[in-house]
């Protein structure tokens, strides 16, 4: 198979639900702007160069529904050969729209493609609008359809994750978010235009555009003594609380592949190579571990070790989870989400997983690191992992 290369890879910021910066800001103008920004981005590319765009969303409606893969590329100024196509699988969705994309690069099908992310869970609510678990399944295996907090406290409670831990854990990640921005090290987000609804005369309100240029999320004052205040929102006597859990977000990325041929003819110097992506299936009850079996999973696959790899990117769910998968793989925690994770930076679902590549291969060329590894727990018991090597 043929090697694809991740030529461009952007994220816009991300921005708290319902009372963060893109609160008023559609799905579609979000992810249609990144596309464009990721082309415009990339020297010698036209959009009509493009073959395919595939977008992952967690919950593809309402605003955010109608297959926004091809929608946005409309949008956004693609001709009409440019197609489209929405994936889903929940947490992992813009990594598994990358892995697709990139795997027809690798078996001949396209040349040049786009795979993202994108989630605004202001305007679409965790669970959609309409959610409508089996009546009989579910009596037997209500573990599938569980708030993702439940299982977060499962995990806490089986694998003896403290509360302390879970504290600690939150407040270095705000920590390392807040230094980050600070320093000017997040190279992958690219400043968006977001929308307002301003109070104009007589009652009515005009529709303003600014510019946002930042995560507004990060929370630079936190303490674990700040964190230890707040109360557990899952399960009376819990320790799962709103500071040691990711933010919900609204938010859009973009990744952009060849084939080698095409990276030589326009005269391109790549980023990365996608290597490897693979899955695993968990218990539902306790989904967070997906990361603790994806992760082996996929350096089996590439014949490495964890010592190999520079870099992690481990989805930020809720601390409980990402403690207990990088404790028990022997992850060295100085090399595990450098800038901040979901606690500080948000988790806008859809949009994670390629949000995530974005801020991993930026990372990697910061610190010229080989090998890097993105991995996040799945709703509905799964964990996914993908490899990516640094190219010279």
């Amino acid at each position: 198979m043929r090697d694809a290369y991740i030529v461009t890879s952007i994220r816009t910021p991300g921005c708290k639900r319902v009372k963060g910066a893109f609160k008023d800001t559609r799905p579609e103008d979000l992810l249609s702007f990144i596309l464009s920004e990721a082309v415009q981005k990339t020297p010698n590319l036209e959009k009509k160069d493009v073959e395919d765009i595939t977008v992952g969303c967690c919950f593809p409606e309402a605003e955010q529904g109608l297959n926004i893969g091809r929608l946005v590329g409309q949008i956004a100024g693609f001709p009409q050969t440019v197609t489209g196509a929405t994936v889903n699988r929940f947490c992992a969705s813009g990594l598994e729209a990358i892995a697709d994309v990139a795997l027809k690069v690798m078996a001949g099908w396209n040349e040049i493609v786009i795979g993202g992310g994108v989630e605004s869970m202001t305007y679409v609510p965790m669970g959609g609008y309409l959610p409508r678990p089996h009546p009989d399944f579910s009596r037997e295996h209500a573990g599938l359809y569980v708030s993702m907090g439940i299982t977060a406290e499962n995990v806490a409670k089986k694998y003896n994750i403290s509360r302390a831990e879970q504290d600690e854990f939150a407040c270095n990640s705000q920590l390392k978010a807040a230094n980050a921005r600070k320093n000017n090290l997040f190279t992958e987000l690219v400043p968006t235009p977001a929308t307002r609804f301003a109070a104009g005369d007589n009652g009515t309100y005009r529709k303003e555009t600014y510019i946002q240029d930042f995560d507004d999320g990060i929370r630079d004052a936190t303490t674990k003594e700040g964190l230890a205040g707040l109360q557990p929102v899952f399960a009376v006597g819990g320790t799962v609380t709103a500071g040691n859990s990711s933010q919900t977000t609204d938010g859009a990325a973009a990744t952009i592949i060849m084939s080698g041929e095409k990276v030589k003819s326009l005269g391109l110097k790549p980023i990365a190579k996608l290597k490897y992506f693979t899955t695993v299936g968990c218990s539902p009850e306790e989904m967070g571990v997906g990361p603790r079996y994806a992760i082996p999973k996929l350096l089996d696959l590439a014949g490495l070790k964890i010592d190999d790899i520079g870099l992690f990117e481990i989805n930020e769910a809720f601390a409980s989870q990402a403690l207990y998968s990088v404790n028990e793989l022997g992850i060295d925690m100085d090399k595990v989400n450098i800038n901040g994770g979901a606690i500080a930076l948000g988790h806008p679902l859809g949009c994670t997983g390629a949000k995530l590549c974005a801020t991993l291969l930026a990372n990697m060329q910061a610190k010229g690191v080989k090998y890097g590894v993105e991995s996040m727990c799945i709703g509905g018991g799964m964990g996914a992992a993908a490899l990516f090597e640094l190219c010279e």
